[in-house]
């Protein structure tokens, strides 16, 4: 059975219907396999980080979890689902990776607190249990672009792990696990601020949550169109683009990503690192060059769907404050609640296994977009706007 069920993410119809029609679409989303595990990270205090200053370190070390899981799944050669939170990230895994990839993350953690001083959360729930706690947990694969392709999550299940496995109570969080080498190949944080496209004034970072049951997709349904409608299509509201993307080169920068991946400066590696920065202002002149960076604005993760609606998108001033007139109609109706931030850049980090056609790019919007935005919404939450 285990053996039928690793592969059950990669053997998924990919819909290409729009968004907003395939959130609606119920025979069209799968239950996770019982014998699956949700995985998440998530770096304790992150607010505070955010507010000192700290938010491409929290970016960096929340793309660093990302990697590690990936890099085992991809050894395995199992695909999984995986969402990118700005300040953590949430895996679901088969039964046959979910020791390997929760081995990585322990040493991950461990040299995260040793290098800068920020506590990354990791703790793990098995799928059976949400689905004995009376909690739905459905996917879909979505087609975001030619190339591209995301999980859509529909369900409250990943809700109910993330409130188990942050609590204070929840002993598996502390389990430590043996040591597993770190295999960070592939993560890049090489690219400066990005400024918005030409024509376009802001940055919005944006993350709803619904009414739970079967009200959830259609009030998703209704936000995904609004945001069709207000910004245009996913290509028009895309925040990274070619002519404002900025190569990275000073060696602090590089000298911050390599504490984090090997948890020391080697200043050989640093200078040849350095040189192939240099080199890399050629490599974007070329054919091959030019079709990478094509590829990474259309494979830029820009929508998350993890039972919620987690987006970066981009545009005038006019645009957002027609977004939020319309999501405040749907908060006054009860379907949903929101929080949003407005920066005026975003940031990228890279997962690059292959210059050709195998690479994420995972967007969020500059100083801590995503975790300002979570804690507007969970502002209102505390005031009483529960849904």
């Amino acid at each position: 059975m285990k053996a039928h069920t690793e592969h059950f993410y990669s053997n998924l119809h990919i819909s290409k219907l729009p968004l907003h029609e395939l959130l609606l679409r119920k025979q069209l989303f799968n239950d996770i396999p019982a014998d699956w595990h949700v995985i998440i990270t998530d770096i304790k205090s992150s607010t505070i980080a955010v507010n000192s200053g700290l938010h491409e370190t929290v970016n960096l070390i929340a793309t660093g979890s990302m990697v590690t899981v990936l890099n085992i799944a991809f050894k395995a050669n199992i695909s999984i689902p995986f969402f990118f939170g700005g300040d953590g990230a949430t895996f679901l895994v088969p039964d046959a990776i979910v020791d390997k990839a929760l081995k990585g993350l322990s040493q991950y953690k461990a040299n995260t607190l040793n290098n800068f001083n920020l506590d990354l959360r990791v703790g793990v729930i098995s799928v059976k249990e949400i689905y004995d706690k009376a909690h739905r947990l459905s996917i879909s694969r979505f087609s975001a672009s030619d190339n591209f392709v995301i999980p859509v999550i529909l369900g409250d299940g990943l809700e109910y792990a993330e409130k188990q496995i942050k609590g204070e109570d929840y002993l598996l969080a502390a389990k430590e696990y043996g040591a597993e080498d770190i295999d960070l190949t592939g993560m890049q944080c090489r690219w400066d601020k990005i400024a918005p496209p030409e024509n376009m004034e802001e940055v919005v970072t944006l993350i709803v949550i619904a009414k739970q049951g079967r009200d959830q997709a259609s009030a998703f349904s209704r936000v995904i169109k609004h945001i069709d409608q207000i910004y245009g299509t996913p290509e028009k509201r895309q925040p990274i683009s070619i002519p404002k993307l900025i190569f990275k080169t000073s060696f602090n920068n590089l000298g911050r990503e390599m504490r984090h991946r090997i948890g020391k400066l080697k200043w050989l590696e640093l200078i040849k690192t350095w040189f192939i920065n240099i080199y890399g202002y050629i490599y974007f002149r070329t054919d091959s060059g030019k079709k990478y960076l094509k590829q990474l604005v259309e494979m830029s993760d820009t929508l998350v769907m993890d039972g919620r609606i987690n987006t970066v998108i981009t545009g005038s001033e006019e645009q957002r404050l027609r977004l939020q007139t319309a999501l405040n109609i749907l908060e006054q109706k009860n379907e949903i609640l929101y929080g949003l931030y407005v920066s005026k850049e975003s940031v990228m980090s890279c997962y690059v296994r292959d210059l050709e056609d195998d690479h994420i790019h995972f967007v969020d919007g500059s100083d801590g977009g995503y975790t300002r935005a979570a804690a507007l919404l969970k502002q209102k939450i505390r005031e009483g706007r529960v849904i």
